[in-house]
Formats: C-alpha cells, sequence, structure tokens
C-alpha cells in the first residue's frame, strides 16, 4: 500500500503504544512518517499500572495503540493490558487531548456472551413448580416452562415487576411496598397480610424475632432498618429467593461493562479490527470502526494459494462463520463447504455427563486444497478438529486463514501435531514468540491497513475507500 502522508497531517497527531504490541505501533508510526510519543508505562511492585505521558498532547488528535492477547513477558495478562489503556485514556484527557482513539486490533472481551445459557441448552430454566407463560406472568402457561429473561429486577413499591425474577404466584412490588415488622421493639412476628383491594397473596414464611434455636430466629430489627434494597431483611430474602436448582439468575455481562470502561475513561471512538460479533458496536455511545481484513486475506490467496493449485475449497469451521466465509468465496469465486457440530445425548443431565461435539462435513473436498476460514483462533481445538476430519474425508492439503491468533495454552503444540499443514494469521497480536514455537504460522502484516485507518480518521476521510474497489488490496 502506498503512503499517503505529508509533512503537514503530522502537526497535530500523537501515537501512543501499550505493552502489548509495541512493534506494531512502530510499524504504524512508519506509515505515518512520525514517531511514537515518549510515554512511561511499567507496574509498580505492587502489581499496580503506572502511567506517565512525556509528551504535550494539548490540543492533538491522540491515537492509544494496544492489542489483548497473550504476549512475551508472563507479567503481563489481557486484564492488565485493559488497565493500562484505561489508565493512558484518561492521562491524555486530563492532558487536554483534542480527541482520544482507542486503536484495538484485537478487542477484548467480545467472545463473550452478555446473554444467559446453560448447557442444556436454555438460558434460564425454572423449578418444576413454577408456572410462566410468554410474557413471565406466573398462573399461566405450562409447568417447568422456561423463561429467557436475565435482567434483575430493582426492588421498590413504584416499579413495575420484572418477569423472570419472581417466586411462585408472587408478586415482587407487593413483598417490597407492604412488607411490614411487628413489634419491633420486642419479640414477635413479622408477616405479610393482604392487599388493600381485598386480593389474599400467598403467605410467606413466619420469621420469629427475638433469642432460640430454631433455625428461622433473627435477632429483633430497628426501626427504619430495612430498605427496598437491604438484604438483610429476613423476610424479603425468604420470599425473593427460595432454592431453585439449577436456575440462573444473573449472567455477567461483560461485554458492556468493558464497553462502559473505554468510555468513562474518556475515549472518543474506538478502531479496531473484524469483531466476533458485530453486534458488540452497539454497546458503545461513540464511533466504532470495525475494519474487515476479508480484503487483506483475499489478496493473500489470489497471490500465494491459488497459484499453486486450481482446486481450492473455502471451508468454515463452524456454523457461526459461515457468512465470513462465503464473502471470501464469493469474492475469490471459488466452492464452499461446511463443518457443522452438533451436541447430542440420548440422556444429557447436567453436572453429570457432557453431551459430545459430533462434526460432520457439508460439501466436497477430496483431493482439493481446503482453506478454513476464521476470525480468531484460541485453542486451537476447533480448527485442528476440522483438519483432521477434512484430511479423514480426502482433503489434499488444509491451510488455516484467521485473522486473530491468540494461540493460548497448548495451542501451538497441538497445531504442530495436527494435520493442519499451514496457518496464517495476521499480526493484530504479536506473533514474535509464537514464530519460535511452531514452524507453521506465517504472519502477514496489517499495520499498513491501520496506518492508512489512522490517517483517514485524522483528516475526517470516510474508510468504506479501505474496501470498495479493493481499496485495501
Amino acid at each position: 500500500m502506498t503512503r499517503k502522508t505529508s509533512s503537514n497531517m503530522v502537526r497535530n497527531i500523537s501515537i501512543l503504544s501499550g505493552n502489548s504490541h509495541p512493534s506494531l505501533a512502530l510499524s504504524i508510526c512508519n506509515y505515518l512518517s512520525i514517531s511514537p510519543s515518549e510515554r512511561i508505562l511499567c507496574k509498580f511492585s505492587s502489581g499496580e499500572s503506572r502511567c506517565e505521558i512525556q509528551d504535550s498532547v494539548r490540543g492533538k488528535d491522540v491515537y492509544i495503540i494496544q492489542s489483548f492477547g497473550v504476549g512475551e513477558d508472563p507479567n503481563y495478562k489481557v486484564n492488565d493490558y485493559l488497565m493500562e489503556v484505561c489508565i493512558m485514556i484518561a492521562a491524555c484527557k486530563g492532558g487536554s487531548a483534542r480527541r482520544v482513539t482507542a486503536v484495538l486490533p484485537l478487542f477484548p472481551y467480545s467472545r463473550q456472551p452478555d446473554l444467559a445459557f446453560s448447557k442444556a441448552g436454555a438460558p434460564l430454566r425454572g423449578d418444576k413448580g413454577l408456572v410462566v407463560d410468554g410474557e413471565g406472568k406466573a398462573g399461566s402457561g405450562k409447568a417447568g416452562a422456561y423463561t429467557f429473561e436475565s435482567v434483575p429486577v430493582t426492588p421498590h413499591p413504584n416499579i413495575a415487576r420484572t418477569a423472570g425474577l419472581g417466586s411462585k404466584g408472587l408478586d415482587m412490588t407487593d413483598v417490597v411496598g407492604r412488607v411490614t415488622n411487628s413489634n419491633n421493639n420486642t419479640g414477635g412476628v413479622g408477616y405479610r397480610g393482604g392487599t388493600p383491594s381485598g386480593i389474599q397473596t400467598p403467605p410467606l414464611q413466619l420469621i420469629t424475632y427475638g433469642t432460640g434455636n430454631n433455625n428461622n430466629t433473627f435477632p429483633p430489627p430497628s426501626p427504619g432498618q430495612f430498605t427496598t434494597h437491604d438484604y438483610e431483611n429476613p423476610s424479603l430474602m425468604l420470599s425473593l429467593h427460595p432454592p431453585k436448582p439449577n436456575y440462573k439468575q444473573w449472567m455477567a455481562q461483560s461485554g458492556s461493562l468493558v464497553a462502559d470502561l473505554l468510555t468513562c475513561s474518556g475515549a472518543d471512538r474506538i478502531l479496531t479490527c473484524d469483531l466476533h460479533e458485530q453486534t458488540y458496536q452497539g454497546f458503545f455511545d461513540m464511533p466504532v470502526d470495525n475494519l474487515h481484513a476479508r480484503p487483506f486475506l483475499c489478496k493473500y490467496i489470489s497471490q500465494h494459494i491459488l497459484p499453486t493449485t486450481n482446486s481450492v475449497t473455502i471451508i468454515s469451521p463452524d456454523a457461526g462463520g459461515a457468512k465470513r466465509a462465503t464473502a471470501i468465496a464469493d469474492v475469490l469465486n471459488l466452492p464452499f463447504a461446511l463443518i457443522h457440530k452438533e451436541r447430542r445425548h440420548p440422556k444429557f443431565i447436567p453436572g453429570k455427563n457432557s453431551a459430545k461435539a459430533t462434526m460432520m462435513l457439508v460439501g466436497e473436498v477430496k483431493g482439493r486444497t481446503c482453506l478454513l476460514i476464521d476470525d480468531l483462533v484460541d485453542t486451537g481445538n476447533t480448527i485442528t478438529r476440522a483438519a483432521k476430519l477434512l484430511k479423514r474425508e480426502g482433503a489434499e492439503r488444509v491451510v488455516a486463514v484467521v485473522t486473530h491468533g491468540v494461540f493460548s495454552g497448548d495451542a501451538l503444540e497441538r497445531i504442530e501435531s495436527s494435520a493442519l499443514d499451514k496457518v496464517v494469521v495476521t499480526n493484530t497480536i504479536d506473533q514474535t514468540a509464537h514464530l519460535r514455537r511452531c514452524g507453521k504460522v506465517e504472519v502477514l502484516d496489517v499495520s499498513g491497513v491501520f496506518g492508512e485507518a489512522v490517517r483517514r480518521v485524522h483528516f475526517g476521510e470516510s474508510l468504506a475507500g479501505l474496501f470498495e474497489g479493493g481499496g485495501m488490496l
């Protein structure tokens, strides 16, 4: 790619690098014909991150480059890199930077879903006695039905009941609004009676205040002790949280949490590459530019794979990546095949047995060169098992073409001993140590793509030109 920089563009731009991939930041600076800004980024002996920006960023357009992978330094993990970039963004905003753009080639926590799930296949499961209809209301539907709500309720008398968190025939707003404590100053019984409208609600378990050996005995509460959010209220807790086996009420939403962290740190824009989930951009209230490596990978295939053989088939290792693989197959006018993975078990019992995955090939690969297309390789289980299946079905050669090569754990050893002939990845993650450990890994440099994207963002140009008409090729 031809450089389109000039001496005028470096006037108000500053490039800062994290500790995850400094060589990529240096290559981007070389593309832009500028020098990276000086900073101190290290750890205290206690493990806390220290950041000091040594160059002035006042009024400048700042780009902070930080990737998230398994680096050479064992003392740095993904969470350390995330904290580094948040601190650097806050430091630049505190230094009166005009705009701060976080350049994150591999976005962290983008593979963890925000929806509750279970191995049995349903996100949430109620107990056998709970009767829930399609709107989450008790009293209709079938017993033991599944409910898919995963948003926790906020207890408050004036807030409508949230479906999915109620107990058997229990209205949460009634519980919070009318839980009373009788005889607060002396031993007594706290209970809930009927509603003012005359509708009788299910009785709660009686709670005895005072002393004794009863398991339901609690010390007498003080006047005004309980609030609508107070988990020390025993009558409220027993009514709202009866034991429900295999019922998952809350799901950690790590994806939206990372988006909130970057937003609160002061980032004005996010620049990333091949998000695992395109919908991840909806977590942000700022512009998110998701660069696609598809044109870059198509260029590699057309220049290095197609000249050596005429029988090439594009393979998706799972159903989720079918759209990504078919896009490359359509551009190169190549046939497409799919590996479908199912988990079947005649009698699946959570916690006692596991459903084994069955991989099935849909398409013809006999005597052909197969290109496995995916966005990320982590442990390598999926692509190595797919390569084994393809070789068993008669494939002559199997090459994996992946955007992000994380290679965590023993992934490189697994790939080295697998049926894969080659694994082609980009340098969105530092691959220096990986190249020394595995001879099957080949790395493509994408620093020019990110450098051109930074230049276009700085000048206010459209990024669509990178992908239209082979702009990245």
